[in-house]
């Protein structure tokens, strides 16, 4: 089932017109709304479903900067300043904590990897360390594991999914964004090559800028349009609990992650492992993932699902004026694996007595939507002018969400760029370049 959410209302009428009109309503297309709308341009934000319906209220609520890619690593610092910005101005509370992130690991492989990363963290000024096994085992104190040692993320931390993209597209509208929930995009308006207009099941909105931050639904989007984005969705479950003892708020083991949300419950996920379903779009794209299959080999199981008829992976296409896959599936609200729900159960009970006997609020299943390096698109797309793309956020999508949608802003109304483009540029997964597999 979907995790519980925070809803807001529709705007009542579509507009003829837009500066700019944002395809898809998650943390990535709210946060590029909310700085669009804040430098005095019209902004319509369209999303299929509801706001913050998908991977944005789906994932940990990790906003961390430790161990990511260094190529992130500029968006990522960025981020963690607009958390902070962007609560005290919107006003609302977005569940942001600088709460501090640790990892233990008895794995010693594992531990060299972070330790490698300190170089990084120097090179970026990350406030972080490397802990003891003494440390990490005062941090996280787990039954029947001895760890060799740790990390303290200090200034890391987290935020609340649930309320994160809705709250944050309130705070469009309060700079005059107007927001369009049910309402399904299905394709481009183009005109002597460029961008004119968005086609809509309620109606046509005509623009000279579209961005797409469709998440898993970006790269069947561009096909329709001839746009090529090697993309690729793993399904992974995650649950929440009721209102538990505290053991700390963020927390990574080898056997599980968990984050305590704000009313005291746990979001619990088993970090790294995901299934790969086999699709039409994967099978196209699956030269390009090769390197990355590869490298995560271990950690991925295969196989075939509903995902191969529908979806935005499938074979169910959609037209520009008849009813689409997109309003067949308002909610990309894939099954939960049940196995992994139990198996998340076992480990946590097994290693924290104080949570033997937690109940299970609720459990969901989410598509994370990858590129074949694990770093995020966030650029204009050449063959259309006037269509830009942020999406393949690779599961680093909610915690860079304002990085990503503020560079996108950027981009869009072609002011100077927050960060430098060029490592997030689309052309770079499309031109023969190789394929450097960043962190996921």
């Amino acid at each position: 089932m979907s995790p519980s959410i925070k809803y807001i209302p529709s705007d009542e009428h579509l507009p003829s017109s837009a500066d700019v009109v944002i395809i898809g309503g998650g943390i990535v297309g709210a946060t590029a709304a909310y700085f669009l709308s804040r430098r005095g341009l019209s902004v319509a934000l369209i999303e299929k479903g509801y706001v913050g319906c998908e991977q944005s209220s789906r994932n940990w609520g990790w906003c961390r900067q430790q161990n990511r890619d260094a190529r992130e690593m500029p968006i990522s610092g960025l981020a963690m300043r607009l958390w902070e910005e962007m609560t005290a101005e919107i006003g609302t509370d977005l569940g942001f904590r600088r709460c501090g992130l640790k990892y233990a690991t008895d794995d010693a492989k594992q531990l060299a990897e972070w330790e490698a990363w300190m170089d990084t963290a120097r090179q970026f000024d990350v406030n972080t360390r490397i802990l003891s096994p003494a440390e990490a085992t005062s941090a996280i104190p787990a039954a029947g594991r001895q760890w060799l040692g740790g990390v303290h993320s200090v200034d890391d931390g987290k935020a609340e999914p649930a309320i994160a993209a809705p709250g944050i597209a309130e705070g469009a509208r309060a700079h005059g964004a107007s927001i369009h929930q049910n309402c399904a995009a299905y394709g481009l308006d183009i005109t002597n090559g460029a961008v004119t207009g968005v086609i809509t099941e309620k109606g046509m909105i005509r623009t000279n800028a579209v961005l797409c931050a469709a998440g898993a639904w970006a790269s069947a989007f561009c096909r329709r349009h001839g746009i090529r984005f090697p993309q690729a969705s793993v399904l992974q479950s995650a649950l929440r609990t009721r209102p538990a003892a505290d053991i700390g708020d963020v927390i990574y083991t080898p056997d599980f992650a968990l984050t305590r949300r704000l009313d005291g419950s746990y979001t619990m996920a088993i970090s790294g492992k995901a299934r790969l379903e086999i699709t039409p779009q994967g099978l196209r794209f699956g030269k390009a993932f090769l390197p990355m299959f590869i490298k995560r080999l271990g950690a991925m199981e295969f196989g075939i699902g509903k995902s191969f008829i529908h979806g935005p992976e499938g074979l169910a296409g959609w037209g520009s004026s008849t009813p689409s896959t997109f309003e067949r599936n308002r909610v990309l609200d894939p099954a939960p694996r049940s196995e992994a729900i139990a198996e998340i159960l076992k480990r946590v009970r097994a290693r924290f007595p104080a949570l033997a006997n937690i109940e299970v609020a609720e459990t969901w299943g989410a598509y994370v939507d990858c590129t074949p390096d694990a770093v995020p698109v966030i650029s204009a797309v050449g063959e259309v002018p006037g269509f830009f793309l942020a999406a393949g956020c690779s599961g680093h999508g909610f915690g860079l969400g304002p990085g990503i949608g503020h560079l996108a802003a950027d981009l869009v109304a072609n002011d100077r760029p927050c960060v430098d483009p060029k490592p997030y540029s689309l052309s770079r997964l499309t031109d023969g370049s190789k394929v450097e597999v960043g962190a996921i």
